[in-house]
């Protein structure tokens, strides 16, 4: 793996590690949080954009659920923006582990890396 790609998957584990702890935590805020303002947010509902959206979304999905990802592929786009592909396994207390692939776009902001576009494939 060259250095460029070694940062970009540091750069993606360091925020999909927050988001991780904040959607097994049920804490939609936080989850919201790693999010730009903008965000394109598409999960297995229709799509939103910005984090009170976002929040909702993570607001209403059940206690108990945790998530458990593996990088599989990343792309340096520019200097500001980071592609990401992987898998997630969504875990419930009451039924069977939802498997989906998630592609992700990290853009650096003045606050540092957030989460600009996610977009959640269910693939037979």
């Amino acid at each position: 793996m060259n250095t460029t790609a070694s940062h970009d998957t540091g750069t993606l584990r360091t925020v999909l590690d927050a988001w991780k702890d904040a959607v097994d935590r049920h804490r939609p805020e936080l989850a919201a949080a790693l999010f730009t303002e903008d965000a394109i947010f598409q999960g297995l509902h229709p799509y939103s954009t910005g984090r009170s959206d976002i929040a909702a979304y993570y607001d209403s999905q059940p206690p108990g659920l945790t998530a458990d990802y593996r990088i599989l592929e990343t792309r340096h786009l520019a200097d500001d923006l980071i592609l990401g592909y992987l898998t997630v396994d969504f875990s419930f207390t009451d039924r069977p582990t939802l498997h989906v692939n998630l592609g992700i776009l990290l853009r650096r902001t003045d606050d540092g890396w957030a989460i600009a576009h996610y977009q959640v494939s269910l693939l037979p």
